[in-house]
């Protein structure tokens, strides 16, 4: 996984703070009378860019006003110094769009998108940008955990840590009760699905159920993330999930993967998902429940590209170019006798470099390697190792064709339950 990106503020930057270093300093009215202390700060998010700060929460006679920005005279490390009268000032109410940083976000999870990672925001990097207040990073890192521990009049001598640039982190926003605003499918959209489900892993339940509503606007993408979540992850999404949305996110998905994902389901849910799907889809995913999922018939995908012998290289090519199979299935064409049963296996890369007016059967590799759907994991690995197989086809004793299966699939049954969490990307504070 890519590292955080470690940014600069804006060169427009005239002045930058730390937020913890301004929340409880004093409020003074416009004669300089300490009238009460800052309690947060309010910002707009918008879609990208530096958010604005709009407004103050301030805490005056134990109750917590609201001071916009056009009314506050100075706003600085010593404080905040109003124009306005105290007493004008109304009691604070959320309003629709509004985030507090300090209630919202500090100390919150945050997506790195360019870093595809979940970091903390252990502190909040604030900036006078063109003579407005915005939010232009936040700090990962133990800097403000330890600056914290200082005395007020110490704080500053902890400088900031690794800044990650604000425009290149997207907050989770669904716990703020007045946010408009969700993570935009289009930047969730630049990461690897495996990217998106490390992040989902990463999360808690509620952050890792933010991105999957974010996705859920492409449910190509979104069948593609549950299909890279592990096991475990893959059944507590699904169960908070209605009959009929699980089935949506199952169609999706490819048989095999769906399939695996059925069997972690209690007993009861499995017919009621079942019956929501397509119909020839819902026979596809019965025949494959009838296989040991450790075996050939249980790993297979019953998706595949053949073509009869007799045909040419062109016409197997369209084949390929016109089929929905999933890109790492068909990356091998099957080619079948008159009777329709395996006779050889062709490489797309082959094809490409072969006459397109020949026989696929002359360019073809005759006799193939190929198991029965009883033969167990091992068999299959040791088999796609043995002859360097990327996809290995499944037959029944008349070796017609009953399914692909591809190394991804084996490679995932065979590492260690919990290695994405072991090995991958994990959420940082630094």
């Amino acid at each position: 996984m890519a590292g955080a990106t470690r940014s600069k503020p804006p060169d427009l930057a005239v002045e930058t703070v730390h937020l913890s270093c301004l929340l409880g300093e004093p409020a003074m009215s416009p004669e300089g009378d300490r009238v009460g202390k800052l309690s947060d700060v309010i910002v707009r998010l918008g879609d990208g860019g530096y958010p604005p700060i709009t407004g103050l929460v301030l805490s005056i006679a134990r109750r917590r006003r609201f001071v916009h920005m056009h009314d506050v005279a100075t706003f600085d490390r010593a404080g905040v110094r109003l124009s306005a009268a105290p007493e004008s000032l109304g009691v604070f109410e959320r309003r629709p769009g509004e985030v507090l940083l300090a209630t919202d976000v500090a100390g919150r999870h945050l997506i790195h998108i360019s870093g595809a990672r979940l970091v903390r925001a252990n502190e909040i990097e604030l900036a006078c940008v063109g003579g407005t207040w915005s939010v232009i990073g936040v700090d990962p890192t133990s800097k403000p955990l330890v600056r914290r521990l200082l005395p007020r009049s110490a704080r500053d001598r902890i400088g900031a840590g690794g800044i990650v640039d604000w425009a290149e982190i997207e907050p989770f926003v669904s716990h703020v009760p007045t946010a408009r605003l969700r993570i935009p499918l289009r930047k969730l959209a630049r990461l690897h699905p495996a990217q998106l489900a490390d992040l989902v892993e990463a999360a808690s339940h509620d952050e890792g159920e933010e991105i999957i509503a974010a996705v859920g606007g492409d449910r190509e993408l979104e069948a593609d993330v549950f299909e890279e979540l592990d096991m475990e992850h893959q059944v507590e999404f699904l169960r908070s999930r209605s009959d009929e949305e699980a089935a949506r996110v199952l169609a999706a998905m490819a048989p095999d993967d769906a399939v695996d994902l059925l069997e972690e389901l209690d007993q009861e849910r499995r017919l009621p998902i079942l019956q929501h799907l397509p119909s020839p889809y819902q026979r596809t995913l019965r025949s494959l429940l009838s296989y040991n999922p450790e075996t050939a018939g249980g790993l297979m995908n019953p998706d595949f590209v053949a073509v009869p012998i007799e045909r040419t290289v062109g016409e197997a090519l369209a084949a390929v170019a016109s089929s929905s199979v999933a890109p790492e299935a068909s990356g091998v064409v099957l080619v079948t006798d008159g009777a329709g049963h395996l006779s050889g296996t062709v490489l797309v890369v082959e094809l490409l470099r072969a006459d397109a007016t020949a026989q696929v059967g002359t360019v073809a590799h005759p006799d193939p390697v190929a198991l029965t759907p009883d033969a167990d994991v091992h068999e299959v690995s040791r088999t796609m190792s043995d002859y360097n197989l990327s996809a290995l086809p499944v037959v029944d004793d008349d070796r017609t064709v009953l399914g692909l299966i591809s190394v991804d699939d084996v490679l995932e049954l065979l590492l260690p339950e919990g290695w994405r969490r072991q090995y991958g990307m994990t959420s940082t504070n630094g």
